[in-house]
């Protein structure tokens, strides 16, 4: 039975595009296991972690605050793409595929945000 974070189209999103970003990053050089390997994953967990922690909260306000966490992850994130890409690590393609979907779930974040404060 799923919890009713999961029924979030903002968790599926996020939920999924970490799971890209562990196929992506096993090709990464041995030398960034610790390095922007573990970065890129952390980030990338923190989206849809920060999600369902925010949604078990008991306010709008927290769960507000938890979103906000995720928005800085996601950014985070597309920064850490970015690096990835200058460094070869990535294809131009597959970079701008992941930021694409970054915007995407940012944009779906922000929306939430602005839902659950006109709700007050």
């Amino acid at each position: 039975m799923k919890s009713n974070y999961q029924k979030l189209q903002i968790w599926q999103k996020s939920f999924q595009l970490s799971l890209e970003i562990y196929e992506v990053t096993k090709d990464f050089p041995k030398e960034e296991i610790f390095g922007l390997t573990s970065q890129m994953r952390r980030s990338a967990v923190s989206i849809p972690s920060n999600i369902a922690e925010g949604a078990g909260r008991n306010t709008k306000k927290d769960f507000a605050h938890f979103l906000s966490i995720s928005k800085s992850s996601a950014n985070e994130l597309e920064t850490q793409i970015l690096i990835a890409e200058g460094l070869k690590y990535i294809g131009s393609e597959k970079s701008e595929k992941l930021q694409s979907d970054i915007q995407e779930i940012l944009r779906m974040i922000t929306k939430f945000i602005q839902n659950l404060s006109s709700t007050n």
